[in-house]
């Protein structure tokens, strides 16, 4: 679907000083937008505009174009609902990694869906806070827009200038799409990262002088806050389950050749995973021979 012309956006409110909100501050900021600033977390909300990315948000809050709801899944509909009651801005949007379950929850919430675009930014940190943000942190990335049936076009005209005074690439998709693409490309890759590096927890230091760049790249992502993940995990459960079984059983089947010296099932899938790796780099970086 072809994305309509963005119209301008001067005043953002940004709900939520975490590392995605913070860095949309930033980044609207870098592009001369006025930003205000609200979080329950003071330290956060204080380190958040020590770092330049707004200020607080007087009382009464002024009107602004737009209100990013930058919470996690499960406080969304929630907060998106008291932002409405209090007629904070004239079109709303979130940044949150699932979509289906919250366009569920904004329904059930009475929420007004005509000026809500749930939104998704294909970037991120695996820290979390304010501290981890950075302006660029959407240059050229894809964000994704899942309008709701009822989402009015200037709505989403508005969320799209947003998104490209952001630096990034607007697109949309239906939610069921998009969870179920987030789930095979970001949520199963930290569930894989989370359970090798538990493997390490108690590791003896003997052992984890002989890690070289292979573990610490496969087990970076592990550092994500783990309330935070465990709540976008169970936003999105069936589509993460369905590409998890999936490779339990590639691994099952590998455990299985080593116990019997099936090399051909090994090859297999070593083959596979060079394709796979292959057709990553082809798809991400067209002049990449890594």
């Amino acid at each position: 679907m072809k994305l309509p012309t963005p119209r301008k956006v001067r005043r953002v409110t940004v709900v939520g000083t975490g590392v995605i909100g913070t860095s949309v501050a930033l980044a609207l900021q870098r592009s001369g937008v006025r930003v205000w600033l609200t979080d329950h977390d003071e330290e956060a909300l204080s380190e958040a505009v020590r770092m330049g990315a707004g200020t607080p948000l007087p009382d009464p809050a002024p009107r602004a174009d737009v209100v990013v709801v930058a919470t996690p899944p499960s406080t969304v509909a929630t907060v998106l609902s008291d932002a409405q009651q209090r007629d904070l801005g004239t079109v709303y949007t979130d940044v949150a990694s699932t979509k289906s379950r919250i366009i569920t929850q904004v329904e059930q919430a009475a929420c007004d869906l005509t000026s809500y675009v749930p939104g998704h930014p294909i970037a991120g940190h695996e820290l979390s806070g304010p501290t981890a943000a950075h302006p660029d942190m959407f240059d050229s990335r894809p964000w994704v827009l899942c309008p709701h049936p009822a989402t009015a076009p200037q709505a989403l005209r508005t969320t799209a200038s947003l998104i490209t005074l952001c630096g990034a690439r607007p697109t949309i998709l239906s939610p069921e799409v998009h969870d179920q693409m987030v789930a095979a490309v970001s949520h199963v890759p930290h569930l894989v990262s989370a359970a090798l590096a538990a493997r390490f927890a108690a590791a003896d230091e003997h052992t984890l002088s002989l890690a070289g760049k292979g573990l610490q790249d496969t087990t970076r992502i592990a550092r994500g806050a783990p309330a935070l993940w465990r709540d976008i995990l169970q936003h999105n459960a069936h589509p993460i389950a369905t590409v998890l079984e999936a490779i339990v059983h590639d691994l099952s089947e590998a455990a299985q050749a080593l116990r019997a010296t099936d090399q051909e099932a090994l090859t297999d899938l070593l083959t596979r995973g060079n394709r796979g790796r292959e057709h990553i780099l082809n798809v991400l970086h067209p002049t990449s021979t890594g």
